[in-house]
């Protein structure tokens, strides 16, 4: 009897590929992370120590240079994190994903080219700062996503080792960046420190167009029928049920008129400023209070209302879209974070000039901590820290993350309050003191960053991700507007008189101020959380 002959097996799965323009993407944005870190680390020391600011600047207090330094800063960060709403809506109506970062890189290229070029002309590095925040800001929500249209069903198993690859060259270049440019900015003047990212952000953007005929470029869509948008809008415009009025649409409308009187005053503030007076908050804040009445107002108004979208919209885009506002309110919960975070660029360095340090180090290398401890952190959060609570019985969930992260961002800044403290009565600190509240506020970003933009990604539907990831960015933006509105109130004389009363210095109230803005916010998001109703709309497989 013979032996049976073997079957042949069938041909198993193809091996999933890397998609090769994949790495033309990485290495675009290593250096453009490099370009913007680089030019924004440096930007508020070199703020304080120039004449750009200040006809003669020995002649203006340091304290004054200072504040006027913090808030250029900020007013670029609030800007940065303005302009994805643009970027978005031109990726995904008009050009699509991979011609929006092209040309807006060219605009960034231009824009670092003003900062290196007019670095002692007020206007023109200003007009360098504007196009660096529109062409950065604008990229921002376009870049991941394009990275993610170059993956289908046969090789999505590898898309998140590349978005980890993603996030590390985005902390590489930020190290580097951080390390490097405090001294050539000391070491070879404005010129070169603000030419050298220029040149980055060239290289990026050559980068990215020598694959240009290897990208996946997922064409432009049309509204959807169902998106945040229009069901925001059917909900507001609905007619109203027998007895019942339009409170929601009334409160909308209130919403437009102190939006509106934002913009005069913002007006107001251009026509000052161009007469040398002193401007009452600043053109960019005040346009930025517009555009939070604005969405704070109507989002009240779309939830007193939203039952009356039903008429227009499937059920599950009307609970959509109620996700989409209970995530909002996480949001506005989440910004004292961000006044907080954003100033580790501003108050921290200006602090690190007053404490002793080694001659060749500059204190804005300080900054280059943060990327290197997220590279740190990450890992030993999923491997050992998260591991060790759940054994311990509690589940660190994303909500639970997020409220943590926001603690220790206040927790930080009660350190360097009483830092502060110690060099307002005239002890010599060593800047390695600053080390603690650095590590602190990274745990606090890799706790809240790392975790919210994924958790709120989850709760809203296909179609209203988009405004997810736009209302992420505008959460940075209200952050900064927190701390411009800061700085103008110390300006105000019964308010430093009031403070001065406490015992403290103006900075060092701030600092606990901030510290305490934090704890509040992180007492309310853990309340607010412990309500939350969870939502799962991942995408299905197949």
């Amino acid at each position: 009897m013979s032996a049976p002959s073997e079957q042949p097996q069938p041909p198993g799965p193809p091996r999933a590929r890397w998609p090769r323009q994949v790495a033309y993407i990485i290495g675009n944005e290593g250096c453009e992370r490099f370009s913007f870190y680089g030019m924004r680390n440096i930007l508020t020391p070199f703020l304080a120590s120039s004449a750009l600011l200040f006809a003669v600047v020995e002649a203006v207090p340091k304290a004054e240079r200072e504040a006027a330094a913090k808030e250029v800063f900020h007013t670029f960060v609030l800007g940065v994190y303005f302009f994805p709403l643009l970027g978005g809506w031109l990726a995904d109506r008009l050009l699509g994903k991979y011609r929006t970062i092209l040309y807006l890189s060219l605009v960034y290229c231009v824009g670092q080219a003003c900062l290196a070029a007019f670095f002692d002309n007020k206007a023109g590095f200003y007009v360098g700062l504007f196009l660096v925040a529109l062409g950065s800001g604008g990229i921002k929500p376009c870049v991941s996503a394009f990275v993610g249209d170059q993956f289908d069903q046969s090789n999505k198993s590898l898309a998140r080792l590349v978005f980890d690859a993603f996030y590390w060259i985005i902390n590489f270049g930020s190290f580097f960046a951080s390390l490097l440019m405090p001294v050539f900015l000391r070491d070879y003047g404005p010129a070169v420190a603000f030419g050298i990212p220029g040149v980055l952000m060239f290289v990026s953007t050559v980068i990215l167009w020598l694959g240009r005929r290897l990208y996946v470029d997922v064409p432009p869509a049309p509204p959807h029928p169902d998106s945040f948008v229009r069901v925001a809008r059917s909900a507001l415009t609905a007619p109203a049920p027998t007895g019942n009025g339009r409170p929601g649409l009334l409160l909308a409308l209130v919403g437009a008129l102190v939006a509106g009187a934002c913009l005069v005053l913002g007006f107001v503030d251009l026509e000052r400023m161009t007469r040398g007076a002193h401007p009452l908050l600043g053109v960019v804040s005040w346009w930025c209070l517009a555009l939070v009445a604005a969405i704070g107002f109507t989002g009240v108004g779309t939830w007193w209302q939203l039952d009356r979208a039903r008429a227009a919209h499937p059920a599950d885009a009307v609970e959509g879209a109620r996700s989409v506002l209970r995530v909002l309110v996480l949001f506005a919960l989440v910004t004292p974070f961000w006044s907080l975070f954003d100033q580790k660029a501003s108050t921290w360095v200006l602090q690190g000039n007053g404490m002793t340090k080694p001659a060749w180090f500059v204190p804005a290398q300080m900054q280059a901590l943060n990327p290197l401890l997220v590279m740190l952190l990450i890992p030993f959060n999923n491997l050992v820290l998260y591991p060790a609570i759940r054994r311990a019985g509690f589940e660190p969930t994303p909500l639970r993350r997020m409220g943590a992260g926001i603690a220790f961002s206040g927790l930080s800044w009660v350190v360097i309050g009483v830092l502060q403290l110690s060099l307002d009565a005239g002890e010599a600190l060593s800047i390695t003191w600053q080390v603690l509240p650095y590590a602190l506020l990274t745990l606090g970003e890799v706790l809240v960053s790392a975790t919210g933009l994924e958790f709120a990604y989850s709760q809203a539907p296909a179609p209203m991700k988009g405004a997810i990831l736009a209302f992420w960015s505008l959460s940075v933006t209200v952050g900064n507007l927190w701390v411009l509105l800061a700085n103008v109130a110390v300006r105000n004389d019964a308010v430093t008189r009031a403070i001065g009363q406490t015992g403290v210095g103006v900075m060092s109230f701030q600092m606990f101020f901030f510290a305490a803005f934090a704890f509040a916010a992180a007492v309310a998001f853990g309340a607010y959380a412990a309500r939350y109703p969870l939502a799962d709309h991942y995408r299905t497989t197949g």
